[in-house]
């Protein structure tokens, strides 16, 4: 699974006095993030975009409304919403609109300076950093990062409170991002770039370094894992039918990219009818599958994920959401523009911190507008990529969740990996009382630090298991513990959702965690994860021109997503629609018995042994691996 750091913080420390009375402040930042320095005060006369995210109406309903559409009890499953429907119903209220404006107006702002979004859920304009001082009561300095980097950004803002009810986040404002020094691959990028593909040696899938030179055969899928042991593990044979009308994305940020000779080289020993095919490539943002830099660190996830997905699924199309130029990147955002129209920003969602803006007018960018609604969201996507929960703010993880809530209500299943380094964060990171520390010392009051997007209660979390050594296919995994770790936890920012309360509370009274509440969030109100797992363990990989072996929940992900797609397929040939979000059915006693329950296993981190696989539902296997074979004729049995 792949990752990103940025840090954002917000304080518990009393603001200065504020030398608007009638302001309260909205957000503010405890300590600096880690690595960031201030620098000095910015120039009053530089130019910068703000945007402002009104309050949503409705978001309290999201959760409500999927369960009517994706709970298999429900009357009105797979009635899925139309995108008209779903922008008109969670748009801010005129009053919300109203009181803004009749705000920057008054503090100066012509009426044709202030830009509404399409999804009518952002106010955007350019001013000087002086006018943004005066209307946020604040201060904004450069701060400087220790690769080089600067960012502007504030310690705390305010607004009057009789705005603040009316606000969900301001941007740019007290977020600062760590990111690390230019890669020294020479992709040339800029310095502020949030680069979810950036190569890392810790990033994405893993490898033993173990080369495979000859083809294994299923009984030694102990050792190496291909489609047939999958096949075999999950009872996933299934011929699609309905190909014309499924579809199938897997996201990609650039310059993670697949190479079509590693593609072949895997058909032609595991899928030999798909020698030559590719997927169908969508470029988001400037999106290139560049081959001026190849090796495992450019390679590995995109040969992984489209390798393994389009033999699962064969013969249906993959649609591969390529994202992001050279020069930017790309944050999750920018994927969910492409797919949604309604959230793009500078009209929309879009965070400058945390997601690339383009047009980007640096040499060899990807200058031109984003990429706004140009196709229409997959019924299924999968996505291997993350970031630590505690580098996102609150506002910010929150927004861009309920957009996964929203693709859910238009029938989209979302997958994220669930991470590799157990209940740590990327690179082993955790979190402790002055932002994030690594505990490789042995360190064990550190602080849990779950994944997100997985930790968001609107997509489905994936987390990873083996098979043993000497074990078959034919007896019980483990969580995976062979290079990687499952990803699992309780999220210290989304609440609990109700489809998985009854599963997740058993799991804390009968196995109650030996932590503190300093520890991890232990108040039985937390949302858990992972959803579900698969296989994520030594899985052969055709990689720059030969067979590697690769960990992580990085495979997991996409190989969940292919029979997610097939099952859609059975439902589309038989006259129904997809199943669109499933967290609500998997945790429902119908689904029960149609997951292979793991019970042993642990996925340690910060100096702990983290939590334990147990009987039912736990935070490191979630409720189990599929059972295809079982799993089909249940989905098929809905409406």
């Amino acid at each position: 699974m792949r990752g990103f750091f940025h840090l954002a913080i917000c304080s518990l420390a009393l603001a200065a006095p504020s030398r608007r009375s009638n302001y309260v402040v909205h957000e503010r930042r405890a300590v600096e993030a880690v690595g960031w320095a201030k620098s000095r005060r910015a120039d009053a006369d530089k130019i910068i975009p703000l945007r402002i995210g009104m309050k949503q109406q409705n978001v309290h309903m999201l959760e409500e409304l999927l369960m009517e559409v994706a709970h298999p009890d429900s009357p009105s499953y797979g009635q899925h919403w139309t995108p008209n429907r779903v922008v008109e119903f969670f748009a801010p209220s005129q009053s919300t609109v109203h009181a803004i404006r009749k705000w920057l107006t008054a503090e100066g702002f012509a009426e044709h300076q202030l830009r509404l979004s399409p999804s009518k859920g952002w106010i955007e304009f350019d001013t000087t950093v002086a006018k943004a001082e005066w209307l946020f009561d604040t201060e904004y300095h450069v701060y400087e990062h220790v690769s080089g980097a600067e960012q502007i950004g504030c310690h705390s803002y305010s607004v009057p409170q009789h705005i603040s009810e009316h606000v969900e986040i301001i941007k740019p404002t007290v977020h600062l991002n760590s990111r690390e020094p230019n890669n020294p691959t020479h992709l040339h990028r800029r310095a502020n770039s949030s680069h979810l593909g950036q190569p890392s040696g810790q990033n994405g899938p893993k490898t033993n370094g173990v080369k495979v030179y000859t083809k294994p055969s299923l009984t030694d899928c102990d050792e190496f894992i291909t489609p047939d042991c999958l096949r075999a593990l999950y009872h996933f044979d299934y011929t699609p039918k309905a190909t014309a009308r499924n579809s199938y994305g897997i996201v990609e940020f650039t310059p993670q990219a697949f190479l079509g000779r590693d593609l072949d080289l895997f058909f032609r020993n595991f899928s030999s009818t798909q020698i030559g095919q590719r997927p169908i490539v969508v470029s988001i943002d400037g999106g290139v599958i560049q081959n001026r830099n190849q090796s495992p660190s450019f390679n590995a996830e995109s040969d992984l994920d489209l390798e393994y997905a389009m033999a699962l699924t064969n013969s249906q199309p993959i649609t591969l959401l390529q994202t992001g130029d050279l020069v930017e990147g790309a944050g999750f955002d920018n994927w969910l523009d492409a797919v949604d129209k309604s959230f793009c920003t500078f009209q929309g969602g879009d965070d400058p911190n945390q997601d690339e803006m383009y047009p980007d007018t640096t040499p060899g960018g990807f200058n031109h507008s984003e990429s706004c609604g140009i196709i229409k969201p997959p019924f299924v996507v999968s996505v291997s990529y993350g970031q630590d929960e505690g580098t996102a703010t609150h506002r910010y993880a929150i927004r861009q969740c309920n957009e996964y809530g929203k693709l859910g209500l238009l029938g989209t299943t979302v997958l994220y990996s669930s991470g590799d380094y157990g209940v740590a964060g990327f690179h082993y990171v955790c979190q402790n009382s002055s932002g994030l520390d690594d505990p490789r010392g042995g360190l064990n009051e550190l602080r849990f630090n779950p994944a997100f997007p997985a930790s968001c209660s609107f997509v489905v979390a994936v987390g990873g298991t083996q098979i043993n050594s000497g074990a078959t296919v034919n007896d019980p995994e483990s969580a995976c513990e062979r290079i990687i770790s499952s990803g699992g936890g309780f999220s210290d920012i989304f609440r609990m959702p109700s489809y998985q309360k009854a599963a997740v509370t058993k799991f804390l009274n009968e196995y109650p965690p030996p932590y503190s509440a300093a520890q991890f969030n232990n108040s039985g109100k937390a949302r858990g994860i992972p959803d579900l797992s698969a296989n994520g363990a030594n899985y052969v990989v055709a990689l720059d021109g030969s067979f590697e072996l690769l960990f992580g929940t990085s495979a997991s992900s996409p190989v969940v997503g292919s029979m997610i797609t097939m099952i859609n397929d059975a439902r589309l040939a038989a006259g129904k629609r997809p199943v669109g979000f499933i967290n609500p059915a998997i945790y429902s006693p119908k689904f029960a018995n149609a997951f292979n329950d793991i019970t042993s296993g642990n996925n340690p981190g910060c100096g702990t042994d983290g939590f334990t696989a147990v009987k039912g539902w736990d935070p490191v296997t979630g409720v189990g691996t599929p059972n295809f074979e079982k799993l089909l004729p249940l989905f098929l049995e809905l409406p």
